[in-house]
């Protein structure tokens, strides 16, 4: 199978661990890899599905894609790579923090995969339980029910189920990969409407954001989590994560806030506050942690 290719060369430099890191589930998602020949995407497009492998060269991104959605995936390389990501209006000066994060990281874009779907199934999967128990069902149903890459993608990767699929997944092998029936619920309700929501993905961020919120189980986190993928979205903040609003009042206040501190603390930058976020996560700012231990069973180290 001979691969489609391309080279995008941006006006602007482009690091594709800051573009494309944040999409991915964790380090083990079967949908995105990353090794030395670059990065590997799976992707399920309305032409086929497809596997595009992105490597950075010295002035340009070198695309190759095999697969029946194999030209698709290519022509949505630019924006893929943030080539839509308009940062007009976005004063870093505004904190030292913020402006030297902008200095120290000129290759970060804001991502945008034009795909509602793959967004938005693993962000019904975290609502309510840890990254790491959302991360381990997106893995296990998406490996278990998903088609194989097609092309030279490395061992393991799988595409993304068709709705069709994901419906048909039995309450068992839900119960099996962690996921309770209000998750799997919302998912069949977002599965009986997937085609209505794949063309939300060319309608701007907040009417796709309207057409989300009108599925019961889909609230205002899974919403943003959703749109800061599908549409790149440079201000939807995910208010209502764990940690995040502790990480963010650690790198713009020096000390924990909660949400609203956090919504306090973003609100010079309406309008690009994800992208605030996005600088504060690439630089891997943490904070403090506090609290006991907690006893892990002798059957549990073994």
């Amino acid at each position: 199978m001979d691969p489609v290719t391309t080279r995008y060369a941006p006006a602007h430099r482009v690091e594709l661990r800051l573009v494309l890191g944040p999409l991915a589930q964790g380090r083990t998602d079967p949908t995105i890899r990353r090794d030395a020949d670059g990065w590997w995407l799976t992707m399920r497009l309305a032409s086929g599905t497809a596997t595009l492998l992105l490597r950075e060269g010295a002035d340009a991104v070198e695309a190759r894609a095999w697969g029946a959605g194999a030209e698709e995936a290519v022509a949505g390389v630019p924006a893929l790579l943030g080539a839509d990501d308009d940062s007009s209006g976005f004063e870093p000066a505004r904190h030292p923090v913020v402006a030297r994060l902008h200095h120290e990281t000129p290759g970060l874009r804001l991502a945008r995969t034009g795909r509602i779907l793959p967004a938005l199934v693993p962000s019904v999967l975290g609502q309510k339980v840890t990254g790491i128990e959302a991360k381990s069902a997106w893995r296990e149903l998406v490996t278990r029910h998903g088609d194989a890459a097609p092309g030279p993608a490395p061992l393991g990767m799988r595409v993304v189920p068709t709705a069709g699929v994901w419906r048909r997944i039995p309450s068992w092998q839900w119960h099996r990969a962690g996921v309770g029936p209000q998750r799997s619920d919302t998912l069949m309700r977002v599965f009986s409407v997937a085609d209505a929501l794949e063309r939300a993905a060319s309608a701007p961020a907040a009417e796709a954001g309207r057409r989300m919120r009108t599925i019961v189980g889909i609230g205002p986190w899974t919403v943003v989590e959703t749109l800061q993928r599908s549409h790149g979205d440079p201000d939807s903040v995910s208010v209502g994560d764990l940690h995040l609003c502790k990480r963010v009042g650690t790198a713009l206040a020096g000390r924990r806030v909660d949400d609203d501190g956090m919504l306090e603390l973003l609100e010079p930058w309406r309008g690009h506050r994800q992208r605030v976020v996005r600088l504060i996560e690439a630089a891997g700012i943490g904070y403090e942690r506090h609290g006991p231990r907690l006893a892990i069973p002798a059957h549990r180290t073994r």
